[in-house]
């Protein structure tokens, strides 16, 4: 695969090899695109969390109706 990253990313990659972060390009390209994939992971999380939040304070709150185990029980039972 060739890939032609641009003058300022070029720079970038360069300067971490230089770090000694990465001994070559190819470890540079490796090492982000594992903390970009974490990084969506964690984003991803969040927002199921957030999503976790707004529901169970809507749940608290009485806005959303519930029904307890043996209501879904019957439900069920009359559908058959």
């Amino acid at each position: 695969m060739n890939i032609n990253l641009g003058t300022p990313y070029e720079i970038a990659v360069k300067r971490i090899i230089e770090k000694g972060y990465a001994g070559n390009q190819t470890e540079v390209i490796r090492q982000a695109i594992l903390a970009y994939e974490r990084m969506i992971e964690e984003e991803e999380l969040t927002l199921v969390h957030k999503a976790v939040e707004t529901e169970m304070r809507e749940l608290e709150s009485g806005k959303v109706k519930t029904h307890s185990f043996e209501e879904i029980k019957k439900f069920l039972q009359l559908g058959q």
